[in-house]
């Protein structure tokens, strides 16, 4: 039997493969769990009503593209967040942001580019879908170091001119995961004049724009609209997952020019998972209530303190501007997770199961990556844990 090959270079997905690496050894003490970005604060006081509420219209066929109220509620924010007005043609609604991640190349990534191949850049290292998603078009992912050299953000402008001139989309992630960087608002002008000069589109991962230290994030809506960007040359993506402590949700949504918005729903029409109804009317709460995640934020802000303190003076340490992981400096991320799990149970993800080798070095290797998700006490009692095992 034949079966295509397009993805037999991909690794295992790094949670699969972290069960073979730690699976097979004892904890070292109650386990604690520090490897996976899933929030496990509080839920909004509004989602469990909103359901019951609406419980009936699960028997509806809800609109792919959002309800008009989610739409205007998503347009809403944009506008109070970044300034950007955006019509409910610029928008549409999304099965979690790692369907829109993935679909974007489906949607956007032309056959061909400068009658070759098309490149697909993107940060190393990364958010896993977005390789598959270049290798299931046929395009040719391309991965650009980020790290302490380049102030963890990729350095696209280096490329030679030949990557540049095939490339057909770039992804960004601010703030990074999982490094925790946050990309400013010359970086995001530079990246965008560069996307013009080669004629690509920029992919700006944004879902963790609301958890961040001391100030919001800048989004790349309102630094296209800031330079005259064109509105084709820019697609963002957002997710209730962080900002509202609501991963099992599903509920993000992309927005970009009409022409790509167009492009997103023509896909999603075919073959795209629509929210249900009532879980759209409590997205619809959550994007025009910012209380919540005023809330939340500050509770991660108070976790970055506690991070802070628990690694001063650690070399190399450095918390991040925003999003909830640390990205901590080790010899070599596979050993020191298996060190760490078998002395004290603490559970951590090694660096590279995040990257790719390239020239036979992978970015990654010598780091940890620690999700500062749990309660605040069992954080803070994890993390020492880790860092007496570690470095002490």
């Amino acid at each position: 039997m034949a079966f295509p090959e397009r993805f037999s270079n991909l690794p295992d997905y790094a949670f699969p493969r972290l069960r073979k690496l730690l699976d097979t050894h004892a904890p070292g003490g109650e386990p604690i769990a520090m490897t996976i970005g899933e929030p496990r604060h509080a839920i909004p006081d509004f989602v469990a009503p909103t359901l019951a509420a609406h419980v009936n219209e699960f028997g509806q066929y809800p609109p792919n593209e959002g309800t008009p109220g989610l739409l205007a509620a998503i347009a809403g924010w944009l506008r109070l967040r970044y300034g950007a007005d955006l019509g409910p043609e610029r928008i549409t609604v999304l099965n979690g942001t790692r369907e829109g991640l993935f679909d974007a190349c489906m949607a956007l990534c032309p056959e061909v580019k400068t009658g070759r191949q098309p490149v697909v850049l993107m940060p190393n290292p990364f958010y896993q879908p977005y390789a598959a998603a270049a290798l299931s078009v046929g395009a040719e992912p391309v991965y650009v170091p980020a790290t302490a050299a380049t102030g963890f953000l990729p350095d696209y402008a280096a490329l030679p001119a030949d990557i540049l001139d095939r490339t057909a989309l770039a992804y960004l992630c601010s703030p990074a995961n999982p490094q925790g960087s946050v990309a400013s608002r010359d970086y995001i002008a530079g990246l965008l004049r560069l996307a013009e000069k080669h004629d690509f589109i920029l992919l700006s991962d944004e879902c963790y724009s609301e958890i961040w230290r001391d100030h919001p994030p800048v989004g790349a809506l309102q630094v296209a609209d800031e330079i005259g960007a064109d509105p084709e040359r820019v697609a963002v993506f957002h997710s209730l997952s962080k900002r509202s402590n609501l991963p099992g949700l599903r509920s993000g949504f992309v927005a970009g020019g009409p022409e790509a918005i167009a492009r997103f729903r023509q896909l999603r029409a075919y073959g795209g998972a629509p929210l249900p109804l009532p879980v759209q009317r409590v997205s619809e709460k959550a994007w025009s209530d910012e209380a919540h995640v005023e809330a939340n934020r500050a509770l991660y802000q108070e976790k970055f303190r506690i991070a802070d303190k628990v690694f001063a003076g650690l070399q190399g340490y450095q918390g991040p501007e925003g999003g909830f992981f640390l990205w901590l400096p080790v010899d070599d991320g596979e050993e020191a997770a298996i060190k760490v799990w078998r002395e004290t149970g603490v559970r951590v993800l090694p660096g590279a199961y995040l990257a790719r080798d390239v020239g036979g070095h992978n970015p990654g290797k010598g780091y940890i990556r620690v999700a500062m998700v749990a309660p605040k006490e069992e954080m803070r009692r994890g993390l020492t844990k880790l860092r007496d095992c570690l470095y002490g």
